[in-house]
């Protein structure tokens, strides 16, 4: 996302993708154009929401539904998946507080002017996302 001259990022970290997506809709409908909602992981990973899908019952990995990895690695191999597995987030063992971006792992992004940055702010804010 590029800005232009005089506007300004605003980026909140939301713990689901439901209250991230009502942040980005009600950003939009107060007339932000510029709003984006995106996941975040650790790993270089891509994203795949056909495979990682908990609704469909699409998830090829055991991996897949809690780091949003796609069950296929970019070199055909399957050892990455193996390692990403095992990794306590995915696993249930481990640091309780051990996650992505502190828990929030949807991240909606507005590009604004810096007049309306508060209000931007608010919204997200209204919705569960930490600034």
């Amino acid at each position: 996302m590029q800005l232009n001259p005089g506007e300004r990022s605003v980026l909140a970290y939301f713990p689901s993708s439901s209250s991230a997506r009502k942040a980005a809709q009600e950003l939009k409908e107060m007339g932000y154009d510029t709003v984006q909602v995106d996941r975040i992981s650790r790993y270089g990973a891509a994203n795949n929401d056909e495979t990682d899908d908990p609704v469909g019952g699409g998830a090829g990995t055991v991996s897949g539904l809690t780091l949003f990895s796609s069950d296929v690695s970019p070199d055909g191999g399957a050892g990455e998946g193996i390692l990403r597995a095992s990794d306590p987030s995915a696993s249930g063992y481990g640091d309780v507080n051990y996650g992505v971006a502190g828990g929030k792992a949807f991240l909606v992004t507005v590009a604004t002017s810096e007049g309306n940055a508060d209000e931007a702010t608010g919204i997200m804010e209204k919705h569960g996302g930490r600034i």
